[in-house]
């Protein structure tokens, strides 16, 4: 078991944590919470685990194979690294970088690219061989500043924000403007805890949003909608990003023509640009519920959002599910969703 450390994107407070945590459950990785910071987790696990999350994850932006933790003081963290055997980490000759990541507004008076320099020669004088290489290093140390904190080490992966931004809905193929962005959709994907190779339902396909995202991580995907126009789009879609579904069904979310499925995530229309079929979003939302419950072996998962005035946590308990955490996304003035996440029993 190794210290990792994970950088959140700061988008939301509670759902970067929980689709990491997620993921590694998914993934089968065992881990140990040391300590959530703002922006931050620090965790005890395998370093292989690390592939998952950079294939999987929405939410955090960087890991790291962490060094170690201190007070945010410059006098601290010098004093830290000169204690720390780097041996394993830089080769005699290889290159290096050391940078700063100030989270928020913690730590302003520590300026960033002096402790940067302050490291990066201490860490020349331990190892009298290795080199600053500021533009293309081998090697990246990585400081985060969060909670009067110092979270110190070495880069393991990147996941960069830019192949969601090209899935954008005005990006694709078929446009409405009810659609999921795309990294809100792959995280609720990844709560509902699906590895490569299950099927995830998604029951509002509508533009593809949520399956979509679920194909790119290698789940098979199975949708349905009640309007024609959209399952022609939602096809349109998964062309584009060579999505080949198991199915794409016309059928009415309240009697799907299944019988099993291994999680399902979802969408259900509400707000002006959505079609509801004069039902009521809550009647919509329980009647899915109820009717997807049959489908799901025992412990598999529900992922579903609902404004929030509707209560849908209680809308599942109340039909047996169980209801493992929900978290709320602030839309606008007259929406804020509530992502809720159940569990058959």
């Amino acid at each position: 078991m190794a210290k990792l450390f994970f950088l959140f994107s700061g988008e939301h407070e509670t759902l970067p944590a929980s689709e990491l945590k997620a993921i590694l459950e998914a993934e089968g990785h065992n881990y140990n919470v040391l300590e959530l910071l703002d922006q931050v987790l620090r965790i005890e696990a395998d370093e292989k685990c690390v592939e998952a999350i950079k294939k999987r994850a929405a939410l955090t932006r960087l890991c790291g194979l962490e060094l170690f933790t201190c007070n945010a003081e410059p006098n601290q963290a010098v004093k830290a690294i000169r204690a720390t055997s780097l041996d394993e980490f830089l080769g005699d000759g290889e290159n290096y970088v050391v940078r700063i990541k100030h989270v928020k507004n913690h730590a302003p008076e520590i300026n960033g690219m002096t402790l940067e320099r302050q490291i990066g020669e201490a860490i020349f004088n331990i190892t009298k061989t290795a080199k600053v290489e500021l533009r293309n290093p081998k090697k990246t140390f990585i400081g985060i500043l969060t909670d009067k904190k110092l979270v110190f080490g070495l880069k393991l992966a990147e996941i960069p924000p830019k192949p969601f931004m090209e899935r954008r809905p005005k990006k694709k193929p078929f446009f409405h403007p009810s659609a999921m962005m795309p990294k809100l959709a792959r995280c609720m994907v990844n709560l509902a805890k699906p590895k490569a190779g299950d099927l995830v339902f998604d029951p509002f396909c509508g533009t593809g949003s949520i399956l979509v995202e679920a194909a790119l991580i290698g789940c098979r995907v199975l949708g349905a909608d009640l309007q024609r126009r959209m399952i022609r789009g939602c096809l349109k879609n998964f062309t584009h990003f060579s999505v080949k579904p198991e199915g794409l069904i016309m059928a009415d979310a309240r009697n799907p023509p299944l019988k099993a499925v291994d999680c399902v995530v979802a969408d259900p229309p509400y707000g002006r640009s959505a079609t509801t079929f004069k039902r009521s979003t809550k009647q919509i939302t329980e009647q899915c519920l109820k009717a997807v419950h049959g489908m799901l072996a025992k412990g598999k998962r529900v992922c579903m959002a609902a404004p929030k005035a509707i209560c849908i946590s209680q809308i599942g308990a109340d039909l047996g599910y169980k209801h493992v955490e929900s978290h709320f996304v602030y839309v606008h003035r007259s929406l804020t969703r509530e992502i809720a996440i159940f569990e058959k029993v």
